[in-house]
C-alpha cells in the first residue's frame, strides 16, 4: 500500500523557522549612550533544559575552573505536532503541474498539521533580553507569513505558511547569593501551519475524450458516440488551442 517518498517537509520547516532569527544583535552602550560593542546573538536547535544545564555548570562567578557559556544566546525546539482538522480538504482534491507536452504531475490533497515551536532567549541582564525580544515581536502581529517551496524538484510550486505567536513568558532563575550567576529567560511560543504531501504521480495528458450514449432498455442499444479531440493534436498545454467534435449517430 505504501510507497517510498520523502519531501523533507519537517526538516525544511525547522530550517525555515530558525532562519527567521539568525540575524539578531545586542548593542552595549556606555553611560553617555555611545555604542561600545555589538554582539550577534547565537542561535541553535536544542532543548531549553540542555542550555540551562550548561549555564548552571559554572554558577559561581568566582570559579575559574570552567569557561561559562556566553550570554545572550537563543535556542529553539519543536514542542508538539498535531493534526489541524480546521484546514482539512476533501481527499479527492488535487492539483496538477504540467511536466511536458504529454505528461502532467499530480499532487494530492495534503494533510494539514500544526507545528508548535518554543524559542528561548537567555541573557544575564534584562536590557540584553529585551533588545532580543523587541526585535522579534513586532513582526508577528500576531501572524507572519512566509512563502516557501515545499518540493525540491518542483521549484515553481509555492505555498504560504503562516507563523503565529501564541504566548510570551518570562522567568528569572536567580537563586542563592549575589556571587552566583543570574540567567534571565524569555520563552516565546509559536505555531506554524504546514502541509504534509504524499507521493507525487506523473500522468499522461488527456487529448481525446470519447462519450458513448446508450438507449436503456431490453437491448441497451448504442445511440451516439461523441469524440472530442484537441486542435491541433500535438498542442502544448500553455498554448492556444481549440477542439474538434465528431458525433456519430447509430440507427437500428
Amino acid at each position: 500500500m505504501f510507497s517510498y517518498f520523502y519531501h523533507q517537509r519537517l526538516r525544511k520547516t525547522v530550517a525555515t523557522f530558525g532562519s527567521l532569527f539568525n540575524n539578531i544583535y545586542v548593542l552595549r552602550k556606555d553611560a553617555a549612550g555611545d555604542v561600545i560593542s555589538q554582539v550577534k546573538v547565537p542561535l541553535a536547535y536544542a532543548p531549553k533544559e540542555k542550555y540551562l544545564e550548561r549555564i548552571r555548570e559554572n554558577p559561581d562567578l568566582d570559579n575559574d575552573t570552567k569557561v561559562a557559556i556566553k550570554l545572550p544566546r537563543m535556542s529553539f525546539e519543536i514542542t508538539s505536532l498535531q493534526y489541524d482538522a480546521e484546514r482539512k480538504l476533501p481527499k479527492t482534491n488535487n492539483f496538477r503541474r504540467t511536466a511536458s507536452n504529454t505528461e502532467a504531475t499530480k499532487f494530492f490533497s495534503p494533510a494539514p498539521y500544526l507545528v508548535s515551536f518554543q524559542l528561548n532567549v537567555y541573557s544575564k541582564t534584562q536590557d540584553d533580553a529585551l533588545q532580543v525580544v523587541e526585535q522579534i515581536i513586532p513582526y508577528f502581529n500576531p501572524q507572519y507569513t512566509l512563502s516557501i517551496k515545499p518540493f525540491s524538484d518542483h521549484s515553481d510550486v509555492v505555498e504560504d505558511v503562516p507563523i503565529t505567536i501564541q504566548a510570551v513568558t518570562f522567568t528569572d532563575d536567580f537563586e542563592g547569593t549575589v556571587e552566583q550567576r543570574r540567567t534571565i529567560i524569555y520563552s516565546i511560543e509559536f505555531e506554524m501551519r504546514i502541509n504534509f504531501y504524499g507521493p507525487i504521480s506523473d500522468k499522461g495528458l488527456i487529448t481525446d475524450a470519447i462519450t458513448e450514449l446508450y438507449l436503456m432498455g431490453d437491448s441497451d442499444s448504442k445511440v451516439e458516440t461523441i469524440t472530442v479531440t484537441t486542435d491541433p493534436s500535438d498542442v502544448s498545454p500553455d498554448s492556444d488551442y481549440g477542439f474538434n467534435i465528431d458525433i456519430e449517430t447509430y440507427y437500428e
